[in-house]
């Protein structure tokens, strides 16, 4: 069997033998029962939560995508999520990270920042709607004109400039790191990081460091996305309190951070302090916020509350917390399908598969293109194949069918 044939558990049963270890052993190393660690190999049991997940990958010496398979390939374009726009999105990162990159496109004419600041926008409509096919035919050509942009700009043109190359770098962190190419994300947040330097911004530093923490959640390095969140915070607070509603806005999105990082640490205490802080400074905020594409705003802030449940490993406050979230009232498909995601796999942890199945495709319905590239959600949808007497079974195959599992 192909290793993009293999299930998760089948992947961690690989990584195991190739170390030479039985199942006892890796049982010790995670603190967790042989009969656990069989039952996951075997799929018996689902990895519902990337906390277990990252947990796993430490312990065998790997890196998460070794363990979820990424990236998934579609045979469909309409469901190819923008995979086809990764070399184009690889080239131009790489000559917007190079030093003299701008050289390599010196027949384009410096352009409009009004233009590309309208791009910019529509760009990232796309990217909250997790429709990473078009998002993938726009933005190459985006951070292109920001090369050049950023080359040729002085002032407040170039800190214009590098403010829009932060969001442009943004959207490419967010599809690469979905999409399972890692080593693109950090290409991405390099350069935001360098855009934060050059504008001389507070602001867009305290942005680039939050979305570095998103790329070490992703990857599964959990330890230096909570030392991140929490050192950008205190940079952060002695600004606080005659802060605009920006500064404000990625304080508390950096305590979400921190609370899903404490979270997959499995330390309850610290996730619920800083959620708590979280909901304080959305209560005084916009409702639709969505600084530098935080979407932080108090709906967030409690889909942020289950998927931190979730993590712990506490599903019945997954479900008691679900209920409470209006979700239709956030503006951002990405987020409620991630919100259905989790509701899903607390449902199903609950025993409730019947509903798990309705939020999955819910969540589906919603944002194909992020259901599909997401491992916790293809888990799902494998171990619900196989549950007993479902009245959504036929959908939950033909969703299995184009996630291409078994």
């Amino acid at each position: 069997m192909v290793g993009a044939d293999l299930s998760t558990g089948q992947r961690v049963a690989r990584a195991r033998r190739r170390l030479g270890w039985d199942q006892a052993r890796l049982a010790a190393a995670v603190g967790r029962s042989v009969s656990w660690v069989s039952k996951v190999e075997t799929g018996r049991l689902p990895l519902d939560r990337m906390s277990v997940v990252g947990q796993l990958a430490e312990a065998l010496g790997v890196e998460v995508i070794e363990l979820t398979g990424q990236p998934y390939r579609h045979d469909g374009s309409e469901l190819d999520s923008g995979h086809a726009a990764i070399p184009g999105l690889r080239l131009a990162l790489q000559q917007a990270t190079m030093p003299g990159g701008a050289l390599l496109l010196s027949s384009l004419e410096p352009p409009s920042l009004d233009e590309v600041s309208s791009r910019v926008l529509a760009a990232e409509r796309l990217r909250q709607d997790a429709k990473f096919t078009a998002l993938g035919d726009v933005l190459p050509q985006i951070l292109r004109d920001l090369i050049v942009a950023c080359d040729t700009a002085e002032g407040d043109d170039l800190r214009r400039a590098e403010g829009l190359m932060l969001r442009a770098s943004h959207m490419a962190r967010v599809s690469s790191n979905l999409l399972g190419h890692h080593d693109l994300g950090w290409s991405a947040v390099q350069r935001e990081l360098v855009a934060a330097e050059r504008a001389e911004s507070p602001t867009l530093r305290a942005a680039a460091r939050w979305d570095l923490c998103g790329v070490w959640l992703y990857e599964g390095e959990v330890t230096a996305a909570r030392d991140m969140a929490l050192r950008a915070l205190d940079d952060l607070e002695p600004d606080l309190g005659a802060a605009d509603e920006s500064i404000r806005s990625l304080w508390g999105a950096m305590h979400l951070r921190a609370a899903v990082a404490w979270s997959r640490l499995w330390d309850r205490t610290e996730a619920e302090s800083h959620l708590e802080e979280a909901r304080r400074i959305a209560a005084g905020l916009p409702p639709e916020g969505n600084v530098f594409q935080t979407q932080f705003n108090a709906v967030n802030t409690e889909i942020h509350s289950v998927e931190v449940s979730l993590e712990l490993g506490h599903p019945r406050d997954v479900l008691s917390r679900s209920e409470l979230v209006d979700v239709m009232r956030i503006a951002s498909g990405e987020r409620k399908s991630h919100f259905w995601v989790c509701t899903a796999a607390g449902q199903m942890m609950n025993g409730k598969s019947e509903d798990a199945a309705q939020s999955i495709l819910r969540a589906d319905a919603v944002a194909p293109q992020h259901v599909r590239n997401r491992p916790v959600a293809r888990n799902l949808v494998d171990d619900l194949r196989s549950a007993n007497r479902l009245s959504h079974a036929e959908e939950i195959r033909r969703l299995a069918g184009h996630m291409k599992l078994g």
